[in-house]
C-alpha cells in the first residue's frame, strides 16, 4: 500500500521509550540536548517585521523575493549575486530541491559520518543513495579526501559536506582540494554552513558561499541558525562554480522552485530586518557556547575539539553500551544523546548542547562526571 520510499522503522527506540516514560513519571530532567534556541532563552528577533503590508500582494518568485534575496547578499558582505540566491523554507527542502536537480532514481550522493542523521531520510524520499565518508579525529576531525574518493563510483553525483559539522564542530579545511576532486569526477558539492557564525576557536578557512571553487558549489544556510528562526522557514542556497555549469543547473533548478513556491511573503520581507539585527543574538549564542565550555572543564569532563557550533562530543567510559550509559544517567536525571545517532563507528559516546541553560548544563555535567567515575 505505501511507497519504498519509506522503508525505515517509525518505532521508537529503547531510549526514546526510556525517555518516555521518565517524563510520564513526572521526574524531574537536567536535558542537556537541548538545540532549539527559541527554547534555551537566546532568541532576540523581533515579530514586527512580519508586519507588512506588501505581503498581502500576491508576487510569485522561484527564487524567491528580490529584497529578501538581497539581505542573503548583505549577509555574505555582497560577495555573491542576487541572481545566484535561491531561498527555499528550510535547508531540507534545498537539500531535496538539489536531489531531484542531480540524482535519477538508485543514483549516489556522499555524505559525512559523523553527522547529523538527516540525509538519510530525505535521500530516501527522493530514491536516491547515501554512501558514507569517514572523518577522522586526531586533535581534531578530518576529512581524508583519499578515504572519500574510495568511495565515489559510477551513480556518484554529489558530495555533501558540513561546515561547520554538527555534532564534530570542525570546519572544512581542504575546500579547494575537495572542489578539485569533484571537478575531476564532475560531481557537485554541497556545503551546509548552518553554524559557520559560531565560532569558538577561529574563523573558517573558507566559506564556499563567497570563495570561487572549480566545481558546481551549492552552499545551504538559512534563519533557523543563523538568527534562532527554526521557526519562520527561511532558507537559502547559493550557486557557485564554473560560469556555463552554473547557469545550466539554475536553469534547471527554477522549474522546481516554480514547481512548489514555498516560501511565504511576510517571512522574506521580514528577513532583511531579521538578517540586519542578527549580531546581537549570536554574540549571545557564542557567549553560551564558550561560557559551557568552560563548565564542562570545571566539571572535570574533557571534549574533543570543538572550533564552532552548538554541541560537544565526550567520550565516556568503554565499561558499558551506549545504551547502558543512557539509561544510567537517565537514573541521574540527565539526558544527553548517544553517539550512534549521529552514526559514531565506536562508543560509548555522549552529545551535549552547548547552548542549553548554563544552570541546567552546569548540574547536568556534574551528574554526569560523577556516574562515569561511579561506572568507570
Amino acid at each position: 500500500m505505501f511507497s519504498k520510499r519509506l522503508p525505515w522503522n517509525a518505532e521508537p527506540n529503547a531510549i526514546s521509550r526510556a525517555v518516555a516514560t521518565h517524563r510520564a513519571e513526572g521526574r524531574r530532567l537536567l536535558d542537556l540536548t537541548e538545540s532549539n534556541p527559541t527554547r534555551a532563552g537566546l532568541v532576540t528577533a523581533e515579530l514586527e517585521p512580519l508586519i507588512d503590508a506588501r505581503a498581502l500582494r500576491y508576487d510569485p518568485e522561484p527564487w524567491g523575493l528580490a529584497e529578501a534575496r538581497g539581505a542573503v547578499c548583505a549577509y555574505y558582505g555582497h560577495a555573491i549575486r542576487q541572481e545566484r540566491v535561491m531561498l527555499t523554507a528550510s535547508t531540507s527542502e534545498a537539500y531535496s530541491y538539489l536531489m531531484q536537480l542531480l540524482c535519477d532514481p538508485g543514483d549516489e550522493i556522499l555524505a559525512p559520518r559523523p553527522s547529523y542523521p538527516l540525509f538519510e531520510f530525505l535521500a530516501g524520499l527522493q530514491n536516491v543513495g547515501v554512501k558514507q565518508y569517514p572523518l577522522y579525529y586526531h586533535e581534531g576531525w578530518w576529512l581524508d579526501l583519499d578515504s572519500l574518493a574510495e568511495r565515489i563510483t559510477q551513480r556518484t553525483r554529489a558530495v555533501v559536506v558540513v561546515s561547520p559539522n554538527n555534532p564534530t564542530g570542525h570546519y572544512l579545511r581542504n575546500a579547494e582540494a575537495l572542489a578539485e576532486l569533484c571537478a575531476r569526477h564532475s560531481l557537485a558539492l554541497i556545503c551546509d554552513e548552518v553554524f559557520r557564525d559560531f565560532a569558538l576557536e577561529a574563523e573558517p578557512a573558507v566559506s564556499t558561499a563567497a570563495s570561487p571553487l572549480p566545481c558546481l558549489t551549492f552552499t545551504l544556510s538559512g534563519l533557523s541558525k543563523v538568527c534562532g528562526l527554526p521557526q519562520m522557514k527561511l532558507a537559502w542556497t547559493v550557486l557557485s562554480g564554473p560560469a556555463e555549469v552554473v547557469d545550466s543547473a539554475a536553469r534547471r533548478l527554477e522549474l522546481i522552485a516554480d514547481t512548489y513556491l514555498s516560501v511565504s511573503a511576510p517571512v522574506q520581507y521580514a528577513a532583511t530586518r531579521w538578517l540586519a539585527s542578527r549580531p546581537e543574538y549570536v554574540d549571545a549564542t557564542v557567549g553560551r557556547t564558550r561560557a559551557n565550555l568552560g563548565i564542562l572543564r570545571e566539571a572535570g569532563v574533557s571534549p574533543l575539539r570543538v572550533e564552532a557550533g552548538w554541541y560537544a562530543c565526550l567520550r565516556l567510559p568503554a565499561t558499558r553500551s551506549e545504551e547502558d550509559w543512557m539509561r544510567a544517567l537517565l537514573e541521574d536525571e540527565v539526558l544527553v544523546q548517544p553517539g550512534y545517532f549521529y552514526d559514531f563507528e565506536s562508543e560509548p559516546w555522549a552529545i551535549v548542547s552547548l547552548i542549553t541553560p548554563p544552570e541546567t548544563f552546569r548540574e547536568g555535567l556534574e551528574r554526569l562526571h560523577a556516574c562515569s567515575l561511579r561506572n568507570a
